[in-house]
Protein backbone atom coordinates (compact mmCIF):
# COMPACT_ATOMS: atom_id res chain seq x y z
CA UNK A 1 0.00 0.00 0.00
CA UNK A 2 3.01 2.57 0.92
CA UNK A 3 4.26 1.57 -2.24
CA UNK A 4 1.38 2.55 -4.56
CA UNK A 5 1.10 5.89 -2.65
CA UNK A 6 4.97 6.61 -3.14
CA UNK A 7 5.09 6.19 -6.37
CA UNK A 8 5.03 9.73 -8.89
CA UNK A 9 1.93 10.36 -10.71
CA UNK A 10 2.83 11.38 -14.00
CA UNK A 11 1.68 14.45 -15.90
CA UNK A 12 -0.72 14.02 -18.50
CA UNK A 13 0.50 14.70 -21.76
CA UNK A 14 -2.29 16.66 -23.07
CA UNK A 15 -1.83 19.16 -19.95
CA UNK A 16 -2.71 22.70 -21.01
CA UNK A 17 0.30 24.91 -21.46
CA UNK A 18 1.14 27.36 -18.48
CA UNK A 19 -0.44 30.47 -18.73
CA UNK A 20 2.89 32.72 -19.42
CA UNK A 21 2.95 30.37 -22.46
CA UNK A 22 -0.77 30.66 -23.50
CA UNK A 23 0.15 34.23 -23.42
CA UNK A 24 3.61 34.67 -25.39
CA UNK A 25 1.23 32.20 -28.25
CA UNK A 26 -1.68 34.71 -28.23
CA UNK A 27 1.13 37.77 -29.05
CA UNK A 28 2.76 35.78 -31.54
CA UNK A 29 -0.78 35.41 -33.19
CA UNK A 30 -0.60 39.57 -33.21
CA UNK A 31 2.59 40.06 -34.71
CA UNK A 32 1.40 39.82 -38.28
CA UNK A 33 -1.42 42.14 -37.69
CA UNK A 34 0.76 44.69 -35.97
CA UNK A 35 3.51 44.61 -38.71
CA UNK A 36 0.63 45.17 -40.93
CA UNK A 37 -0.63 48.13 -39.15
CA UNK A 38 2.94 49.88 -38.85
CA UNK A 39 3.58 49.38 -42.28
CA UNK A 40 0.60 50.32 -44.16
CA UNK A 41 -1.05 52.96 -41.43
CA UNK A 42 1.99 53.88 -39.05
CA UNK A 43 4.39 54.74 -41.99
CA UNK A 44 1.95 56.95 -43.97
CA UNK A 45 0.63 58.06 -40.76
CA UNK A 46 4.15 59.71 -39.44
CA UNK A 47 4.80 61.05 -43.29
CA UNK A 48 2.23 63.13 -42.71
CA UNK A 49 2.43 64.17 -39.39
CA UNK A 50 6.36 64.77 -39.89
CA UNK A 51 6.02 66.39 -43.45
CA UNK A 52 3.49 68.82 -41.99
CA UNK A 53 5.23 69.57 -39.25
CA UNK A 54 8.70 70.67 -41.32
CA UNK A 55 9.29 73.00 -43.73
CA UNK A 56 10.51 72.35 -47.30
CA UNK A 57 13.89 72.09 -45.72
CA UNK A 58 13.24 69.78 -42.59
CA UNK A 59 12.99 72.41 -40.38
CA UNK A 60 10.14 72.48 -37.69
CA UNK A 61 7.57 74.70 -37.95
CA UNK A 62 3.48 75.39 -37.95
CA UNK A 63 3.21 77.46 -40.44
CA UNK A 64 1.90 74.34 -42.84
CA UNK A 65 -0.99 74.03 -39.70
CA UNK A 66 -1.91 77.71 -39.85
CA UNK A 67 -1.76 78.06 -43.64
CA UNK A 68 -4.22 74.96 -43.59
CA UNK A 69 -6.49 76.78 -41.55
CA UNK A 70 -6.24 80.80 -42.65
CA UNK A 71 -6.48 80.15 -46.35
CA UNK A 72 -9.74 81.11 -47.94
CA UNK A 73 -9.33 78.35 -50.35
CA UNK A 74 -8.85 75.77 -47.81
CA UNK A 75 -11.39 77.29 -45.64
CA UNK A 76 -13.72 76.72 -48.58
CA UNK A 77 -12.85 73.19 -48.74
CA UNK A 78 -13.20 72.27 -45.20
CA UNK A 79 -16.57 74.48 -44.97
CA UNK A 80 -18.07 72.41 -48.15
CA UNK A 81 -16.16 69.26 -46.87
CA UNK A 82 -18.21 69.52 -43.05
CA UNK A 83 -21.82 70.70 -44.84
CA UNK A 84 -21.97 67.88 -47.28
CA UNK A 85 -20.72 64.97 -44.98
CA UNK A 86 -23.21 65.88 -42.32
CA UNK A 87 -25.85 66.70 -44.46
CA UNK A 88 -25.64 63.60 -46.64
CA UNK A 89 -24.98 61.62 -43.42
CA UNK A 90 -28.72 62.55 -41.68
CA UNK A 91 -30.40 61.55 -44.64
CA UNK A 92 -28.64 58.53 -45.27
CA UNK A 93 -28.75 57.96 -41.23
CA UNK A 94 -32.80 58.88 -41.59
CA UNK A 95 -33.89 56.83 -44.98
CA UNK A 96 -31.62 53.75 -43.80
CA UNK A 97 -32.97 53.49 -40.44
CA UNK A 98 -36.44 53.54 -41.91
CA UNK A 99 -35.17 50.82 -44.28
CA UNK A 100 -34.28 48.88 -41.89
CA UNK A 101 -37.05 48.95 -39.17
CA UNK A 102 -39.44 47.98 -42.61
CA UNK A 103 -37.30 45.01 -43.32
CA UNK A 104 -37.04 43.73 -39.94
CA UNK A 105 -40.86 43.89 -39.34
CA UNK A 106 -40.74 41.01 -42.35
CA UNK A 107 -39.94 37.68 -41.42
CA UNK A 108 -36.62 36.25 -40.89
CA UNK A 109 -36.51 34.47 -44.04
CA UNK A 110 -38.35 36.58 -46.32
CA UNK A 111 -37.50 37.16 -49.78
CA UNK A 112 -37.12 40.96 -49.06
CA UNK A 113 -35.00 41.11 -46.40
CA UNK A 114 -32.67 39.01 -48.06
CA UNK A 115 -32.51 41.44 -51.18
CA UNK A 116 -31.93 44.55 -49.26
CA UNK A 117 -29.42 42.66 -46.67
CA UNK A 118 -27.55 41.62 -49.79
CA UNK A 119 -28.07 45.14 -51.91
CA UNK A 120 -27.13 46.86 -48.65
CA UNK A 121 -23.87 44.78 -48.29
CA UNK A 122 -22.32 45.34 -52.16
CA UNK A 123 -23.81 49.24 -52.49
CA UNK A 124 -22.42 50.23 -49.47
CA UNK A 125 -19.20 49.94 -50.64
CA UNK A 126 -19.73 51.00 -54.34
CA UNK A 127 -17.93 53.76 -54.91
CA UNK A 128 -15.14 55.70 -56.74
CA UNK A 129 -15.28 56.24 -60.29
CA UNK A 130 -17.77 53.16 -61.82
CA UNK A 131 -20.32 55.34 -58.64
CA UNK A 132 -19.84 58.76 -60.89
CA UNK A 133 -19.77 57.20 -64.36
CA UNK A 134 -23.63 55.08 -63.20
CA UNK A 135 -24.63 58.78 -61.84
CA UNK A 136 -23.53 60.71 -65.41
CA UNK A 137 -25.25 57.98 -67.28
CA UNK A 138 -28.44 58.36 -65.12
CA UNK A 139 -28.54 61.75 -64.58
CA UNK A 140 -26.30 63.59 -66.98
CA UNK A 141 -27.18 65.79 -69.68
CA UNK A 142 -28.19 63.12 -71.68
CA UNK A 143 -28.55 60.63 -69.40
CA UNK A 144 -31.08 58.20 -69.46
CA UNK A 145 -33.08 59.30 -66.21
CA UNK A 146 -32.69 63.04 -67.26
CA UNK A 147 -33.84 61.97 -71.20
CA UNK A 148 -36.89 59.97 -69.46
CA UNK A 149 -38.10 63.11 -67.13
CA UNK A 150 -37.69 65.50 -70.30
CA UNK A 151 -39.77 63.62 -72.07
CA UNK A 152 -42.66 63.61 -69.47
CA UNK A 153 -42.04 67.27 -69.06
CA UNK A 154 -39.40 67.46 -66.22
CA UNK A 155 -36.48 69.18 -67.19
CA UNK A 156 -33.70 68.85 -64.44
CA UNK A 157 -31.07 70.92 -65.77
CA UNK A 158 -33.77 73.81 -66.90
CA UNK A 159 -34.50 74.62 -62.99
CA UNK A 160 -30.83 74.48 -62.30
CA UNK A 161 -30.13 71.13 -60.75
CA UNK A 162 -26.89 69.65 -62.27
CA UNK A 163 -24.58 66.56 -61.26
CA UNK A 164 -21.44 67.98 -61.25
CA UNK A 165 -22.97 70.61 -58.40
CA UNK A 166 -22.76 69.62 -55.01
CA UNK A 167 -26.31 68.50 -54.74
CA UNK A 168 -25.72 65.98 -57.28
CA UNK A 169 -22.61 65.02 -55.28
CA UNK A 170 -24.60 64.64 -52.13
CA UNK A 171 -27.35 62.92 -54.18
CA UNK A 172 -24.78 60.49 -55.28
CA UNK A 173 -23.14 60.16 -51.48
CA UNK A 174 -26.64 59.30 -50.19
CA UNK A 175 -26.58 56.38 -53.04
CA UNK A 176 -23.80 54.37 -50.74
CA UNK A 177 -24.99 56.38 -46.88
CA UNK A 178 -28.34 54.89 -46.59
CA UNK A 179 -26.95 50.67 -47.40
CA UNK A 180 -24.13 51.44 -44.94
CA UNK A 181 -26.97 52.73 -42.51
CA UNK A 182 -28.83 49.57 -43.18
CA UNK A 183 -25.52 47.41 -42.11
CA UNK A 184 -24.68 49.68 -39.23
CA UNK A 185 -28.20 50.04 -38.00
CA UNK A 186 -29.47 46.45 -38.24
CA UNK A 187 -27.83 44.97 -35.21
CA UNK A 188 -29.73 47.45 -32.99
CA UNK A 189 -33.01 47.03 -34.20
CA UNK A 190 -33.15 43.70 -34.10
CA UNK A 191 -31.77 44.24 -29.85
CA UNK A 192 -34.97 45.65 -29.16
CA UNK A 193 -37.07 43.11 -27.68
CA UNK A 194 -40.47 41.97 -28.55
CA UNK A 195 -41.02 42.09 -24.47
CA UNK A 196 -40.60 46.00 -24.22
CA UNK A 197 -43.33 46.42 -26.85
CA UNK A 198 -45.44 43.95 -25.38
CA UNK A 199 -45.05 45.08 -22.24
CA UNK A 200 -46.03 48.83 -23.29
CA UNK A 201 -49.15 47.81 -25.19
CA UNK A 202 -50.61 46.27 -22.40
CA UNK A 203 -50.11 49.34 -20.35
CA UNK A 204 -52.36 51.23 -23.34
CA UNK A 205 -49.16 52.94 -25.01
CA UNK A 206 -49.83 53.54 -28.35
CA UNK A 207 -47.24 53.10 -30.92
CA UNK A 208 -46.58 56.72 -31.09
CA UNK A 209 -45.48 56.55 -27.33
CA UNK A 210 -43.53 53.36 -27.90
CA UNK A 211 -41.22 54.08 -29.85
CA UNK A 212 -41.18 57.95 -28.03
CA UNK A 213 -40.22 56.64 -25.03
CA UNK A 214 -38.62 52.95 -25.18
CA UNK A 215 -37.27 52.43 -28.68
CA UNK A 216 -36.04 56.05 -29.43
CA UNK A 217 -33.92 56.25 -26.17
CA UNK A 218 -32.43 52.48 -26.74
CA UNK A 219 -31.49 53.31 -30.14
CA UNK A 220 -30.58 56.95 -29.63
CA UNK A 221 -26.74 56.14 -28.93
CA UNK A 222 -26.82 53.76 -32.04
CA UNK A 223 -28.03 55.84 -34.62
CA UNK A 224 -25.69 58.68 -33.18
CA UNK A 225 -22.94 56.28 -33.41
CA UNK A 226 -23.56 55.15 -37.19
CA UNK A 227 -24.73 58.96 -38.01
CA UNK A 228 -20.67 59.66 -37.20
CA UNK A 229 -19.46 56.65 -39.30
CA UNK A 230 -21.89 58.12 -42.42
CA UNK A 231 -20.01 61.56 -41.72
CA UNK A 232 -16.65 60.01 -41.64
CA UNK A 233 -17.34 57.75 -44.48
CA UNK A 234 -18.76 60.92 -46.62
CA UNK A 235 -15.53 63.17 -45.44
CA UNK A 236 -13.13 60.64 -46.25
CA UNK A 237 -14.65 59.94 -49.91
CA UNK A 238 -11.98 60.77 -52.86
CA UNK A 239 -12.32 59.22 -55.92
CA UNK A 240 -16.46 60.18 -56.32
CA UNK A 241 -15.84 63.29 -56.37
CA UNK A 242 -13.15 63.93 -57.88
CA UNK A 243 -14.80 61.81 -61.03
CA UNK A 244 -17.94 63.40 -60.67
CA UNK A 245 -16.74 66.97 -60.59
CA UNK A 246 -13.34 67.11 -62.00
CA UNK A 247 -11.94 68.94 -58.59
CA UNK A 248 -14.60 72.15 -59.47
CA UNK A 249 -16.06 71.75 -55.72
CA UNK A 250 -13.70 72.87 -53.05
CA UNK A 251 -13.69 69.97 -51.13
CA UNK A 252 -10.71 68.84 -48.57
CA UNK A 253 -9.86 65.68 -50.56
CA UNK A 254 -9.61 67.54 -53.77
CA UNK A 255 -7.82 70.13 -52.06
CA UNK A 256 -5.27 67.46 -50.46
CA UNK A 257 -4.59 66.09 -54.57
CA UNK A 258 -4.12 69.76 -56.03
CA UNK A 259 -1.66 70.82 -53.60
CA UNK A 260 0.54 67.66 -53.09
CA UNK A 261 0.24 67.83 -57.00
CA UNK A 262 2.23 71.12 -56.69
CA UNK A 263 -0.41 73.83 -57.12
CA UNK A 264 1.13 75.81 -53.93
CA UNK A 265 2.77 78.85 -53.57
CA UNK A 266 6.32 78.75 -53.23
CA UNK A 267 7.50 77.35 -49.84
CA UNK A 268 4.57 75.39 -49.10
CA UNK A 269 5.11 72.25 -50.11
CA UNK A 270 4.01 70.79 -47.26
CA UNK A 271 0.33 72.63 -47.23
CA UNK A 272 -0.83 69.38 -48.51
CA UNK A 273 0.05 67.36 -45.63
CA UNK A 274 -1.14 69.26 -43.33
CA UNK A 275 -4.56 69.47 -44.85
CA UNK A 276 -4.05 65.56 -44.59
CA UNK A 277 -3.16 66.01 -40.58
CA UNK A 278 -6.35 68.00 -40.39
CA UNK A 279 -8.53 65.51 -42.13
CA UNK A 280 -6.86 62.90 -39.55
CA UNK A 281 -7.54 64.54 -36.74
CA UNK A 282 -11.10 64.85 -37.57
CA UNK A 283 -11.59 61.33 -38.55
CA UNK A 284 -10.01 60.74 -35.07
CA UNK A 285 -12.21 63.04 -33.17
CA UNK A 286 -15.40 61.05 -34.95
CA UNK A 287 -13.98 57.13 -34.18
CA UNK A 288 -13.62 58.17 -30.68
CA UNK A 289 -17.09 59.44 -30.06
CA UNK A 290 -18.22 56.50 -32.10
CA UNK A 291 -16.38 53.96 -29.99
CA UNK A 292 -17.89 55.87 -26.82
CA UNK A 293 -21.32 55.54 -28.17
CA UNK A 294 -20.59 52.18 -29.58
CA UNK A 295 -19.81 51.63 -25.45
CA UNK A 296 -22.85 53.29 -24.42
CA UNK A 297 -25.13 51.40 -26.80
CA UNK A 298 -23.44 47.98 -25.88
CA UNK A 299 -25.22 48.27 -22.30
CA UNK A 300 -28.58 47.27 -23.90
CA UNK A 301 -27.38 44.21 -25.68
CA UNK A 302 -25.86 42.59 -21.64
CA UNK A 303 -29.01 43.60 -20.54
Amino acid sequence: MSSLLDTPVAAPKDAPPSRPAGRWRAALGLVPFVGYLVIFLGGPLYFVVSGALSDPDGRPTFDNIVTSLTQPQYLAAFRQSLLLSAVTAVIGAVFGTFLAQAVLTSGRTSPLRRIVSTASGVLAYFGGVPLAFAFIAALGQTGLATVWLRGIGIDLYASGFRIDSLTGLGLTYVYFQIPLMVILITPALEGLLPQWREAAENLGASSWAYWRHIALPVLAPAVAGATLVLFGNAFAAYATALALTSGSIPLVPTAIASALSGNVITGQANVGLALGLNMVVVIAVVMVAYLFLQRRAARWNRR
